[in-house]
């Protein structure tokens, strides 16, 4: 990885994840502030240059149309999920599926498998299918290279993710419940062979009991030299060797 683009990572809770690139880009994955009980309060972003959304749930959408209005941000999703946003006034959108990669704000952006569901309620409290559930793969200026999973359980084809794009950091979903736990994100570090994890959407409802402590002990008994780096809501961490 080169140093000369380093970027930050903040964690904004739940599965909200800020990227700042050196050149003052901002990136955000699944926007949920609104309605968030781990959302840092009062939180808000001056600039918005890049929206990825992993699913139509409503924690991983909620702040996706207000902020792609406000800042003229690009929406990033399914195919399916943009064409609802354009719906909604969203005015730039890039739809794409799994398997498929784009240049999106200065980022080599691929789409990738998650084994989940996705749907929402539309305005009449009907349950809408919101197409397939997917992660991230990103790969920043300057090479570092990113997996975000978006809400999903453990598979084996995490290994395929490792081989193809060797993303140094993970983003893995640890509550357990709807997601993988502390356990199999640990199995997923394995897969992955990556370098360093952050543990998110945990902490955020009653129902998602895994904590990070729980991934710590689980990587030590399996094995794994991945190093967790544990943040609260509104830490940064600077992705730099």
């Amino acid at each position: 990885m080169s140093n000369s683009f380093p970027a930050k990572i903040t964690w904004l809770g739940h599965s909200t994840v800020r990227i700042d690139l050196a050149d003052g880009t901002v990136v955000v994955v699944d926007p949920f502030l609104k309605g968030n009980p781990s959302a840092p309060a009062g939180y808000s972003f001056e600039r918005l240059d890049l929206i990825l959304v992993s699913h139509a749930h409503a924690d991983h959408t909620g702040d996706v149309i207000p902020l792609a209005r406000k800042h003229g941000a690009l929406v990033v999703a399914t195919y399916d999920l943009c064409e609802w946003f354009a719906s909604k006034g969203v005015e730039r959108t890039s739809g794409m599926n799994i398997g498929g990669t784009q240049e999106a704000a200065g980022c080599k952006v691929t789409q990738v498998r998650a084994d989940h569901t996705s749907g929402f309620l539309d305005e009449e409290g009907r349950s809408v299918y919101g197409g397939v559930a997917t992660g991230f793969v990103v790969q920043l200026p300057g090479g570092f290279t990113l997996y975000h999973s978006g809400d999903t359980a453990l598979f084996g084809d995490m290994a395929l993710i490792g081989d193809l794009w060797r993303p140094e950091l993970a983003l893995l979903p640890i509550g357990g419940h709807y997601t993988m736990d502390p356990d199999q994100a640990a199995r997923a570090c394995r897969l992955l062979n990556v370098r360093r994890v952050i543990p998110i959407h945990w902490g955020t409802f009653p129902a998602l009991t895994g904590r990070p402590d729980d991934l710590a002990i689980a990587l030590r008994d399996h094995g794994c030299p991945t190093e967790m780096v544990a943040l609260a809501p509104g830490e940064s961490w600077l992705a730099v060797d």
